[in-house]
């Protein structure tokens, strides 16, 4: 699986010489049609081949067609319902062959032969695909599984234990109400001690999203006792009795409420935009607003279709995007190269930068500000018009 230090790694690579290309070869499992699975081998095979035709006629392209070669046998051992996608990265000229399996995402196989890598498809698997926390927790034990890319493991375990109590209800029933008392604060104390261990965890930043399971009776009792901090990462809490309930049906239902959450985020996201645009808050939208405020370095979050695509020029001295297609730079005046799709620097560039890229499905709204906008931590003219009207 890819991390977010090795996805920053191929966000900074950029092919300088002549010869040089970068390939992103990515491979998506559908679902098989027939008993052979090999239509997906098959598809991704067709589409290297059709990349080696187009290279072979070309001088100095001999490693891209070494490495194109190499994902070429790859493919041919890609069959089967296979339960990963797969990602490639190569630079025959720089040695650099990467190789990732990935989670099945919505997307066709593709393959891209460029200056960079395409690394728009990755964006989706981060912000798909938290790595989460399921805590079961009942009133004397807890168990916490980490789920990550449909891998799941334990990470913890522990059981309060139980004093032993008397049964005897004692003089007009007080020792029977003195022992549920004490059953009741052992129950808080242990509530207590699972608060402890998530606070524990997000100061070491184990998780980044969490769902809860436990019996609904429980639930209020138990969030009453989780810090600020776990509960800005808590999604959500389902129902459930510990101990009839497998793993991999804690899974299922932590899966389906980041699926709910996720859908409700985008929808949040996309709303937060749009407003702030029309108020001239924080948000942008149209291509041309958002690479201005990258390049101010207003930007927190960029949101755009998974087919977003759009024409633009990119400055080969100073690296400015404009949407505008311009011959020279207009910040530096040196001469600018084109860009076929703009993600081809407006992704690695936000990854870089640690910027958010999330993608959404499409929506009528959104399509019609061109499916691309952004979430603004600040907006640097109403900085500027704040500080001049204070002196």
């Amino acid at each position: 699986m890819i991390s977010r230090e090795e996805l920053r790694q191929l966000a900074s690579f950029e092919c300088r010489g002549d010869g040089e290309l970068a390939i992103s070869f990515y491979f998506h499992p559908g679902v098989p049609q027939d008993k052979s699975h090999r239509e997906e081998a098959i598809l991704a095979k067709d589409l290297i081949k059709n990349a080696l035709r187009e290279l072979q006629p070309q001088e100095g392209n001999r490693k891209a067609i070494e490495d194109l070669d190499r994902a070429l046998r790859l493919a041919e051992s890609l069959h089967g319902n296979q339960a990963r996608a797969k990602a490639v990265f190569a630079c025959g000229l720089q040695g650099l062959w990467k190789e990732f399996d990935l989670p099945p995402v919505a997307s066709p196989s593709r393959l891209f032969v460029n200056r960079r890598f395409h690394l728009k498809p990755l964006a989706a698997v981060f912000s798909e695909y938290p790595r989460h926390w399921v805590a079961l927790v009942d009133r004397h034990s807890a168990r916490f599984l980490e789920i990550q890319f449909e891998e799941m493991r334990e990470q913890s375990e522990f059981t309060t234990t139980q004093s032993r109590r008397s049964r005897s209800d004692g003089y007009a029933g007080y020792d029977a109400g003195h022992a549920e008392r004490h059953a009741d604060d052992e129950v808080r104390r242990h509530y207590q001690r699972v608060a402890d261990f998530l606070k524990q965890a997000v100061e070491r930043h184990q998780f980044e999203a969490l769902v809860v399971g436990c019996h609904e009776v429980n639930w209020p009792d138990l969030e009453a006792q989780l810090h600020p901090y776990v509960r800005q990462r808590l999604l959500g809490h389902f129902s459930a009795d510990l101990h009839s309930l497998s793993d991999d049906e804690a899974r299922s239902e932590g899966e389906r409420i980041i699926r709910q959450s996720l859908q409700e985020h985008h929808e949040k996201l996309i709303a937060e935009a749009l407003s702030g645009s029309r108020s001239n808050g924080r948000g942008v939208t149209g291509l041309r607003r958002v690479l201005r405020a990258v390049e101010l370095g207003e930007v927190e979050n960029i949101i755009m279709t998974p087919e977003y695509s759009a024409r633009a020029v990119e400055c080969s001295n100073c690296g400015h995007i404009d949407s505008h297609m311009v011959s020279y730079c207009p910040a530096c005046g040196r001469k600018t190269r084109e860009l076929t799709d703009v993600c081809e620097a407006l992704v690695p560039n936000a990854i870089r930068n640690n910027i958010g890229v999330v993608l959404v499905p499409p929506q009528k709204e959104f399509d019609s500000v061109g499916n691309i906008a952004a979430i603004l931590r600040f907006r640097s003219d109403r900085n500027t018009n704040e500080m001049l009207a204070a002196s």
